[in-house]
């Protein structure tokens, strides 16, 4: 996908990886609507962006993304701003298993409502363009954290209700793409959340193994997220992929397909008889 003259909509934008995946969407020449619930990160974001690559590219939005009102209202809003939606990025989340509640209604629930809300405007079947959504999870999707279970089980979560989407998208004929970013520790200001105990909720005595955690799996810069996200984006070759950010490097998730459904042999067309019972 060439991102030029297309239009993202980036929630978590003010800072940390947000700021970062806007950015390189910037960059790449799309347009991109700036949703945060910090309106003064949220400003300031826009402010850095229109001295960069000039007013008209970005636009800043106050939403609570756990708010359905709300985030209907950002979508309507872009739309009626730049036309259309073609690239949708969920990546607003918290860490505090004190409010395991408000956790999971930033981390999954909100994931799961601009996903869809992403898939009304986005899929060709109702008009329109197509496009790709990404998803932001965690290497804490993709295995146990004993520190954050909440906040873990959320972001496995989504990593299933991704690759699940992903393929519904595929075999619906909507012309949109779902994939998953899983980033080790990012340095931004959610990892001072990270090493602070009074988030850490049930297991609050077991926050002295933080700075052992994290130099065992390392912290990486969020440009280098950023990338990846920028890969997920454009390779037209990737849906319902997980890809995984670390230290030293990129990769994807090989998933064990045994217990999964042939879906090319379900595709009106295909030649691949179905798996047998």
């Amino acid at each position: 996908m060439a991102l030029s003259g297309k239009v993202a909509l980036v929630t978590g934008a003010g800072q940390g990886l947000g700021k970062g995946f806007s950015d390189i969407l910037l960059k790449n020449g799309a347009t991109v609507a700036l949703l945060d619930i910090n309106e003064t990160v949220g400003k300031s974001a826009k402010a850095d962006f229109d001295k960069e690559y000039g007013e008209d590219r970005t636009i800043f939005l106050k939403c609570d993304v756990t708010s359905d009102e709300q985030l209907k209202d950002a979508f309507q809003k872009t739309i009626k701003r730049f036309g259309r939606i073609n690239i949708m990025s969920n990546n607003a989340g918290i860490v505090d298993e004190t409010n395991w509640e408000k956790m999971v209604a930033i981390n999954l629930n909100a994931v799961i409502r601009g996903t869809y809300l992403a898939l009304q405007h986005m899929k060709k079947d109702t008009g329109g363009e197509g496009g790709v959504i990404v998803n932001t999870a965690s290497i804490a999707g993709l295995a146990p954290f004993l520190l954050l279970p909440v906040y873990a089980a959320a972001k496995h979560a989504v990593v299933g209700f991704s690759r699940s989407v992903a393929d519904a998208s595929m075999m619906s004929g909507y012309g949109v793409r779902i994939n998953t970013l899983c980033p080790t520790f990012v340095k931004t200001p959610l990892l001072e959340f990270l090493s602070n105990a009074g988030t850490a909720g049930q297991f609050f005595h077991l926050f002295h193994l933080v700075q052992d955690i994290e130099a065992r799996i390392g912290i990486v810069e969020v440009p280098a997220v950023a990338e990846g996200f920028l890969q997920l984006v454009t390779d037209e070759d990737k849906n319902g992929a997980v890809m995984v950010v670390k230290e030293e490097g990129r990769s994807y998730m090989d998933f064990p397909k045994e217990f999964m459904l042939d879906l090319k042999a379900h595709i009106p067309g295909s030649e691949t008889k179905p798996p047998s019972q």
